[in-house]
């Protein structure tokens, strides 16, 4: 694959070993919905440790369609929510990102009306809001679905309801906690997804006054009130992001130093990194996790992966996991249960000589001694990560395009990586 003149890329000569400490990012699967959820509060919110990247970017610029006022400072953001002006989002906004759907319970849960398109983000297969829409139907909101957008309108108010998921669909539980908090009654959510960024959500609207509990769980009550005000609230660590990092340090058989991170939001990989060969420690002492990895010179394919809802291995590490699991002796097997199009990463690992071999929604990888530098494209956010995570162990150079979709989930990724041994950089 040629690439254009001009396109961004970014360049790794593979071949060093990782050595050093990063700190763990704010996560860009929280930062979102808590941006979205400053709808709600009437007043000024500040949200701490919150990534650079280009989904938070677009989230701010929403909330200033809205009438919001959005400022940044360093690693923290200020949304003053006091006066909205609007409830319309445009569709070029909509379509930056996918969790742009999440703006959808926390418009209508402050003003009972609002008309959004259809979002946009990554293309892994069908992702479609059906359980969003049954949901805030049932708590009393008209939708009219029209030429690629939602309208949708709540004039007798939102009401509490027994909403029952066929599926722990995260965007579907947030939406629903936002439209809850300031309904009339109480709303219960049965199998409710249970991942980290639903806790932190949670935590963050009952600083704002909500009354949330059981979040984390499979059952979420929440019991409106009339209104909500501003809080301060630090994101959570990324553990996608901290994934993505372990996998580098594995696959240049390195060490990295974690810090900043939750290790129990990571519980479900390190098994399989320790079943590899690495060791792995996790140690507290200013109240904030670092975990340890060290990864030997000979690992070994572990037998099989198989992705699944929170608390099990997550969809969102399994591109990252492929790339490493290339390098390894043995044959893994790679079964994705989230997204129907979820190893588009493979064909452009085969490109460095991975040997992956692709059925529906398994994939079967066999280990090789060597991968050679090649010309890349990343088509998604993570699988982009896969490509870079695989071209650190890659004889020669490696040019990765399509870096916007990477930028949408890394706060510099590659002044990361180099800043633990990494020979990388943006062309």
């Amino acid at each position: 694959m040629a690439l254009k003149k001009g396109v961004p890329r970014i360049v790794v000569q593979g071949g060093n070993k990782l050595a050093g400490e990063l700190d763990v990012q704010g996560a860009k699967n929280s930062i979102l919905p808590l941006l979205s959820a400053t709808v709600l509060c009437q007043g000024e919110s500040v949200l701490h440790n919150c990534p650079n990247l280009t989904d938070a970017d677009a989230a701010c610029r929403i909330l200033n369609c809205l009438g919001c006022r959005c400022a940044r400072e360093a690693k923290s953001i200020s949304v003053n929510s006091s006066e909205l002006i609007n409830t319309d989002v445009p569709a070029e906004l909509m379509r930056e990102m996918r969790s742009s759907i999440v703006f959808l319970g926390a418009i209508l849960g402050r003003t009972r009306q609002c008309r959004l398109s259809f979002p946009g983000g990554c293309e892994l297969g069908p992702r479609p809001i059906d359980l969003h829409i049954m949901a805030l139907r049932k708590m009393g909101v008209d939708i009219k679905e029209e030429h690629g957008y939602l309208n949708c309108n709540a004039p007798g108010g939102i009401h509490g309801a027994y909403i029952s998921l066929s599926i722990p669909s995260v965007g579907a539980t947030e939406n629903i906690i936002l439209a809850a908090v300031t309904a009339k009654g109480t709303t219960e959510i049965h199998n409710a997804a249970c991942e980290p960024e639903i806790v932190d959500l949670a935590a963050f609207l009952n600083k704002c006054g909500a009354r949330i509990s059981g979040a984390g769980t499979g059952t979420v009550a929440i019991e409106g009130v009339e209104r909500l005000g501003g809080a301060e609230h630090k994101v959570i660590p990324d553990r996608i992001v901290a994934a993505t990092y372990l996998c580098c340090a594995a696959i240049t058989r390195g060490e990295l130093m974690l810090k900043n991170a939750d290790y129990n939001h990571i519980s479900a990989l390190v098994p399989v990194l320790e079943q590899m060969g690495c060791n792995i420690y996790t140690y507290n002492t200013t109240g904030e996790d670092t975990v340890y990895i060290n990864a030997g010179k000979i690992l070994r394919a572990p037998y099989k992966i198989r992705t699944s809802a929170h608390p099990g291995f997550p969809t969102d590490a399994q591109p990252m996991f492929m790339a490493l699991a290339s390098t390894l002796k043995g044959t893994t097997v790679f079964v994705e249960t989230i997204f129907d199009n979820r190893f588009r990463h493979a064909q452009e690992l085969g490109r460095l000589g991975a040997k992956i071999s692709v059925d529906d929604r398994v994939a079967v990888v066999e280990g090789v001694e060597r991968l050679t530098g090649a010309d890349l494209e990343a088509t998604d956010l993570r699988g982009g990560a896969a490509l870079v995570t695989a071209a650190l162990f890659a004889e020669g150079t490696s040019r990765i395009c399509g870096i916007p979709h990477i930028d949408r989930g890394y706060d510099d990724i590659v002044g990361n990586l180099k800043k633990v041994g990494a020979d990388i950089k943006n062309a």
